[in-house]
């Protein structure tokens, strides 16, 4: 893995900026398909943050559809790199 861990704020920031908002908007509950989130930007997400080594697959991230559905699939994702 990189230094450049992926954080639950990073991951707000990106969202917020692919979907044109403020972090601060986008909210833990939020619905992020209802927010502007398709399956091609969902993508671009997701081979940015797999750049920091963390390895997220698509059909992990597709069955949430909130950022805290999406931070529980990562924080299991660094338990298991970390273990």
């Amino acid at each position: 893995m990189t230094t450049n861990t992926l954080t639950l704020e990073r991951m707000r920031a990106d969202i917020a900026r692919m979907v044109h908002e403020s972090p601060e908007n986008i909210l833990l509950d939020d619905n992020l398909m209802d927010m502007g989130l398709d399956s091609m930007r969902v993508l671009n997400l997701l081979v940015t943050w797999n750049e920091t080594g963390i390895g997220l697959d698509f059909s992990e991230i597709a069955e949430h559809s909130t950022l805290d559905g999406w931070w529980s699939v990562v924080q299991k994702r660094l338990a298991q790199i970390n273990a």
